[in-house]
C-alpha cells in the first residue's frame, strides 16, 4: 500500500504527461493512477486537473489580554511570595496583594486588578517562565546512627501519619558543613507540624544532646500548638537518654522513623529544602558570629513561612497502571490551617491575627534577603581564612 507521500509525488510525475495524452491515453492513465494510488476515478481526475497549493498556516493572533503593567505587578506579587510555584501563588493572590496594598508595597489599577485575581495557574507559569532561576544543588548527610535506645523509642512510617491531629511534629537536623564534616560547624533544626505544616528553625552551634534538645524545647515554645507527639530519624542527637527523658516527663509522644527511609519524614525533608538549603544555602558556617547571625534571619525567615507562604497538602492518591494520580488541596499558608482547627484557642487565633496584620510580606523579604547577604559574608571570610 502506498503512502501518502508517495501517492503525491505519483500524481505529480503522472500530470504533465495526462494533459498531453489524447483521450484513450488518458482512460489508460487513469486506470494506472486509481490502480496503484486506490483512489476513486472522479478523484483521480480532480488532482490531475487541479494542482493542489501549498498551504501555508496562518499564525492566530488574538488580542492581549494580560499586558505588560498586569505582568509587572504579577512579577511583584510573585517575588514577595518568594518565587513559588503557581499553583500554590494563585489561591493565595487575594489575600497576598491585599497584604501588599495594606502595606503601600503595590498600587493596582481596578482593571489590573481584576486582571491579576482572575488569572489561571497555567497563565501565571506562562508569565513568569522567564524568571524563574534554574539551580539544583545537593548537601551532605550527617546523620549517625544512634543504636543504644532504639528498642525503647517506637518506629512511626509515612503511612501512620492517618491521625488528623495537630501538635504532632517531625523534626530533623540541616547540617552546615559544606563539603567537609571535620571539626564543628552549625545546624540548623527544623521542627514541622504535621497536621498544619507550621514551621520553626533554631540555630545550634553544634549536634551535641543537650543542643538539640534545648534548641526543641524552644521551638516548642513558638509554636501555636501544644506538642504532643515528636518524631526524629535515628541519629545519635535524637535517640538519646536525654531526649528520651525530657518527652516523658511532658508527656510527649517519641517515636522515630524507619532508617534509611527518608519518606517516612517526608514533611520535615520538604522544608530541610524549601525553607533552609534556599535560604541558607550550603556553605560551612561556624562560630558565634555565625549563629547569632543564622538565628537573627531565622526570626524573620520563619514567621515569613508560616504566614506568607502557601502549603498544597496531599488528599489521595491513586494508582491507574503504571501512574499515580495525586489530588491535592486547595493552597493555603500554615497560619490560615491553624485557624481552622478546633484545637487552636481563641486567644491563640487572635495573638496570631493581630501579628498577621502587623506583618509586610516585601518588607520582610527584603529583610531576609539583607541577613542573608551578611551571613554569606561570614562564609566567604571563613574560606579566605
Amino acid at each position: 500500500m502506498m503512502g501518502l507521500t508517495s501517492k503525491r509525488e505519483l500524481v505529480n510525475t503522472v500530470r504533465p504527461r495526462y494533459h498531453q495524452a489524447t483521450r484513450p491515453q488518458k482512460k489508460r492513465i487513469l486506470d494506472e493512477l486509481v490502480a496503484n494510488t486506490g483512489y476513486n476515478r472522479k478523484y483521480a481526475i480532480h488532482l490531475l486537473n487541479h494542482p493542489s497549493q501549498a498551504r501555508r498556516r496562518r499564525k492566530r493572533r488574538g488580542k492581549c489580554r494580560y499586558t505588560l503593567p498586569v505582568k509587572a505587578s504579577l512579577i511583584t506579587v510573585w517575588r514577595a511570595a518568594n518565587c513559588i510555584c503557581s499553583k500554590r501563588l494563585v489561591p493565595f493572590m487575594e489575600e497576598l496583594v491585599t497584604a501588599l496594598e495594606r502595606h503601600s508595597e503595590i498600587q493596582l489599577s481596578p482593571q489590573t486588578r481584576d486582571l491579576l485575581l482572575a488569572m489561571s495557574p497555567a497563565t501565571a507559569d506562562r508569565l513568569l517562565h522567564r524568571e524563574r532561576p534554574r539551580y539544583k544543588r545537593r548537601g551532605l548527610g550527617t546523620t549517625k546512627p544512634g543504636t543504644l535506645l532504639k528498642q525503647a523509642i517506637p518506629v512511626r512510617t509515612f503511612a501512620d501519619w492517618n491521625d488528623l491531629q495537630p501538635g504532632f511534629v517531625e523534626v530533623d537536623l540541616v547540617a552546615h558543613c559544606n563539603d567537609s564534616t571535620g571539626g564543628e560547624y552549625l545546624h540548623s533544626l527544623v521542627l514541622v507540624d504535621v497536621v498544619t505544616a507550621w514551621t520553626e528553625c533554631v540555630a545550634l552551634p553544634n549536634r551535641g544532646q543537650k543542643a538539640v534538645s534545648a534548641a526543641i524545647h524552644l521551638a516548642r515554645q513558638r509554636l501555636p500548638l501544644p506538642m504532643l507527639g515528636l518524631d526524629s530519624d535515628n541519629g545519635s542527637e535524637f535517640i538519646n537518654a536525654n531526649l528520651l527523658r525530657y518527652c516523658q516527663q511532658e508527656h510527649i509522644t517519641f517515636t522515630r522513623s524507619r532508617p534509611y527511609k527518608k519518606n517516612d519524614q517526608a514533611y520535615v525533608e520538604q522544608k530541610n529544602w524549601t525553607v533552609v538549603r534556599q535560604t541558607v544555602g550550603y556553605d560551612r558556617y561556624e562560630g558565634p558570629r555565625a549563629l547569632a547571625q543564622m538565628e537573627a534571619l531565622y526570626q524573620v525567615l520563619c514567621p515569613y513561612v508560616n504566614f506568607f507562604q502557601p502549603v498544597m497538602k496531599l488528599i489521595s492518591k491513586e494508582r491507574v497502571g503504571s501512574r499515580v494520580r495525586k489530588k491535592y488541596d486547595v493552597a493555603r499558608t500554615p497560619f490560615r490551617r491553624v485557624l481552622d482547627v478546633s484545637e487552636a484557642t481563641d486567644e491563640t487565633k487572635v495573638r496570631l491575627l493581630h501579628q498577621y496584620v502587623s506583618l509586610n510580606p516585601a518588607a520582610m523579604q527584603r529583610n531576609i534577603h539583607s541577613l542573608q547577604e551578611q551571613l554569606w559574608r561570614l562564609a566567604k571570610s571563613q574560606i579566605l581564612r
